[in-house]
């Protein structure tokens, strides 16, 4: 039980600070002085490095040495506590606002795959950690601080996210200073280290040929994080457009974060009757609908209809892809497939925010949302295929 509750507090100031940096993203930079297509391509970039950093760092996880999922979780955290500290007195300052707030949300994102690493390590170690409900509840931490922080901000301008961002990373850091393994896991795990069982495959082509549904998969998630980020990333744009301000956007967020909980605590019985693979099919066309309502929407309570979907989106997507991983993949390979899926999410985010601010300031928000919506339904048909017509893991090694 121990283990759950620390690492659940850890997800908890982790995904209040991913509310800070990545959902207000838009909400910070236009009040310095960005517009909406500085700030797509600052969100682009920061994506496109963190889909290019997340599969090297696995790699280097992967691999015995010094950096581990915990040492880099702490790399990051201090990265992280640092750059908020030079945006502290950097307002106004558009070129170093620029350059350090796509290095925190770029890290931030980076070291979300190794979250979920962490706790199947530690799990393997022998340490009883209930992985949905300790996801889930990290969501809940969203949802908590995008509940308060909206009208927080309002009232009292963005340096309040500047402080959030300070307070979790605070936090972070005695967190994942307590998140040591006995010593006795530890002596265990260095002897058994030469002793894991499979096949390692670093090579993309390799790894594609091993596990093509899963490399399919990867494109139409893509696709789904296309308009997921779409929305998230631009929500403040979209609640104005419906009429709202910061505090709907405070409350939109709340509900399709706390809407999480009950879906990611309960995932390990929903997986005892549908397959991952199938719950991510069920994933994709919730991100459909869930864009599609936004289309037709007249006023905010369409808006929350379509935050509510997220029971069935992003709340299936994240915990099912996690057990798809490491119910498909050699040990040796599945740090790297959650760093894919990760990635994926991001390069969906890097489309995203390059096609969406350009919308937004030469069209408009409808334009953008029908974008979206033909994006995911794409990768709908490219996942259905996927899981449908092509094997989950194939033995390319021949026979053992």
């Amino acid at each position: 039980m121990k283990w759950t509750v620390k690492y659940t507090l850890l997800n908890v100031a982790y995904f209040a600070a991913f509310c800070t940096i990545h959902a207000y993203a838009a909400v910070y930079l236009l009040a310095n002085g960005f517009n909406n297509t500085e700030v797509g391509v600052l969100l682009a970039l920061a994506n496109i490095v963190s889909a290019v950093l997340q599969p090297v760092i696995a790699g280097i996880i992967d691999k015995p040495g010094y950096l581990t999922n915990r040492r880099f979780i702490m790399i990051a955290v201090l990265i992280i506590l640092g750059g908020s500290l030079i945006l502290m007195f950097a307002h106004g300052n558009k070129p170093v606002i620029f350059a350090v707030y796509a290095l925190i949300y770029m890290i931030q994102f980076a070291y979300q795959p190794v979250m979920t690493a962490l706790c199947f390590e530690y799990q393997k170690a022998g340490c009883n950690i209930f992985y949905g409900l300790a996801r889930g509840l990290g969501s809940a931490g969203f949802a908590v601080t995008s509940l308060f922080i909206g009208r927080i901000v309002e009232n009292n301008g963005v340096k309040v996210l500047l402080w959030g961002n300070l307070i979790t990373m605070a936090v972070s850091v005695v967190l994942i200073l307590m998140f040591k393994k006995p010593e006795s896991t530890a002596d265990q795990e260095a002897e058994e280290e030469t002793e894991v069982k499979g096949t390692a495959h670093n090579s993309l082509p390799e790894f594609a040929r091993t596990y093509p549904a899963f490399v399919l998969f990867l494109i139409g998630a893509i696709c789904f994080f296309f308009a997921h980020n779409m929305i998230n990333d631009f929500m403040i744009q979209i609640i104005r457009h419906l009429g709202g301000n910061e505090t709907e956007l405070g409350f939109a967020n709340f509900l399709q974060a706390i809407l999480e909980l009950p879906v990611m605590a309960l995932i390990g019985i929903v997986l005892k009757k549908i397959r991952a693979h199938k719950l991510l099919i069920i994933s994709g066309i919730a991100f459909f609908i869930k864009i599609l309502i936004l289309v037709f929407a007249k006023g905010l309570p369409e808006m929350y209809i379509s935050q509510s979907f997220q029971l069935f989106a992003y709340a299936v997507f994240i915990p099912a892809g996690a057990y798809y991983v490491s119910e498909t993949m050699e040990e040796l390979d599945q740090v790297k497939g959650q760093a894919f899926i990760t990635s994926a999410i991001t390069i969906g985010g890097v489309f995203s925010n390059l096609i969406s601010g350009v919308i937004l300031d030469h069209s408009s928000i409808t334009v953008m949302l029908l974008t979206g919506s033909a994006v995911c339904a794409v990768g709908v048909a490219i996942t259905i295929f996927a899981f449908s017509r092509l094997p989950h893991h194939v033995n390319t090694n021949g026979p053992d």
